[in-house]
């Protein structure tokens, strides 16, 4: 195919709608990760711009104005924010998983048993990481990563090329979005460390009764073997909540939108 059959709004229709779904490709959970090579990221998003691309009107009127290159990069960086500020509705919820499973960890004495998390590239709890493997597994499970491929073609009906526009309430959102990052943690590490507050408290009580045993050496056992029994037990709890979470991310994805 000869590249003098494509004109100007083809070209320039192909590069927004690859900006923004390529920003959105490396943003969300699991295909964007470290860990996922760079060609097959850039690879789906060739695809689905691709197939995405003819159903994309733009118009090349601002462009022809005197400031028609400052319009055409300011159209750019704006796809790029879509992208961005889509993806991190997830990275919000799999932020509060980890961050669930760091309290776990520290509370049943994994605080010096960190690893280098592969995805992240930084020290990470044992059980965040674990927790973070799970909700990964559970996400792809329920189709989660479906969510923003819908997204991609729901955003051309709401957000059009040249269309962006951020605003106190697109701010105001994404911070609440962001203080769900604790309520996600809480939710998720509350039995686990209700059960390890209750056994730090009876170890205290063992320890004032029974002066002869040494409970520092006693306990850290006895809080491993109970958090991660009691992390077993609670999966299923886990595993529900993690389904709620990603579910209402369509809710927030369409929110987001609709205030950019």
């Amino acid at each position: 195919m000869g590249a003098s059959i494509l004109n100007e709004q083809q070209i320039l229709a192909f590069v927004l709608v690859f900006l923004r779904i390529g920003a959105m490709l490396i943003m969300i959970p699991v295909i964007g990760e470290a860990t996922v090579p760079a060609r097959v990221k850039a690879g789906l998003a060739l695809m689905i711009s691709l197939i995405v691309c003819p159903s994309v009107p733009v118009d090349v009127a601002p462009l022809r104005a005197e400031a028609g290159i400052y319009t055409l990069a300011g159209a750019m960086i704006g796809e790029v924010m879509i992208g961005i500020t889509l993806g991190f509705a997830a990275k919000i919820v799999f932020a509060g998983i980890q961050f669930a499973g760091d309290m776990i960890g520290v509370q049943m004495g994994f605080a010096i048993a960190n690893i280098i998390d592969p995805v992240s590239r930084v020290q990470t709890s044992l059980m965040a990481e674990f927790q973070y493997l799970i909700a990964a597994l559970v996400y792809l499970a329920i189709d989660g990563h479906h969510i923003f491929i819908y997204a991609i073609a729901d955003s051309y009906r709401l957000i059009a090329p040249f269309g962006y526009h951020f605003s106190g309430p697109l701010m105001d959102a994404m911070i609440r979005f962001s203080s769900g990052l604790f309520s996600v943690a809480v939710k998720i590490s509350a039995p686990v460390m209700a059960v390890l507050l209750f056994t730090n408290v009876a170890l205290g009580i063992v320890a004032r009764t029974v002066p002869q045993i040494n409970v520092f050496i006693v306990g850290f056992p006895v809080q491993i073997a109970a958090g991660l029994l009691f992390v077993g037990l609670t999966v299923p709890i886990f595993v529900k909540l993690v389904q709620r979470a990603m579910t209402g991310l369509t809710t927030e994805v369409h929110v987001l939108l609709r205030l950019m």
